[in-house]
């Protein structure tokens, strides 16, 4: 075998190499879920959410790690679950290697790159956003845009803590950052109700944000 043969050959290792080692520095970390739970905003608490993270994740390959719902709960006259306390301290890429945040302060006061094109599902697949049929762009958050449920009034905005598919409202965002002259990506305006159709007509599907807390 002639050096140039030799060299070229180990120039190939090394460039397949450092795209091992990359791919494997950047695992899918975040995603929107394919489908909702078919029961409105009642997901059956923060651990039904979860546990449909995770499901969502393993059919994909990627359910070894600990996956979060982007959810808060509300609790009156006392301190409720924060969305961003529970997804862990990034950084989080989605399911093609993209980072959306490289840690808590990037994802909710400088994030812009969670997007149409970047906010996937599980399998890298893209959501339906505004102008698609249907329009699926709301995503249930229960949270202020500080990824925290502390709303100035008394009203719903979590679905009785993700257990109601009748009374209530959920606070919304969109992932495609656009509709209604709000482009938060994680509270961009309350839902019409907390039924499946509600959620239809409003524009989204029940879908929610899940993050790898590991």
């Amino acid at each position: 075998m002639n050096n140039k043969l030799c060299a070229a050959l180990l120039g190939m290792g090394v460039m397949f190499g450092s795209f091992s080692v990359s791919a494997e520095d950047r695992p899918m970390g975040f995603f929107v879920t394919s489908v909702g739970m078919g029961n409105g905003g009642d997901l059956g608490g923060l651990e039904g959410a979860d546990a449909h993270c995770k499901k969502l994740a393993t059919a994909v390959g990627a359910g070894n790690r600990d996956w979060r719902a982007y959810l808060s709960t509300e609790a009156p006259k006392k301190r409720g679950v924060f969305a961003r306390q529970r997804i862990g301290n990034g950084p989080w890429y989605n399911a093609h290697g993209v980072l959306i945040a490289t840690n808590a302060t990037d994802l909710h006061l400088y994030n812009k790159t969670i997007t149409l094109e970047t906010a996937l599902d599980e399998a890298g697949n893209r959501i339906k956003g505004r102008g698609d049929k249907p329009n699926e762009h709301d995503i249930l958050t229960g949270t202020q845009e500080d990824g925290t449920p502390y709303f100035p009034d008394d009203k719903d905005h979590t679905c009785n803590n993700w257990t109601s598919s009748n009374e209530g409202s959920a606070q919304l965002g969109h992932h495609d950052r656009h509709g209604g002259g709000n482009t938060s990506w994680n509270s961009a305006h309350a839902s019409r109700g907390c039924s499946q159709e509600a959620l239809k007509k409003t524009g989204g599907a029940g879908k929610f944000y899940c993050f790898a807390a590991d």
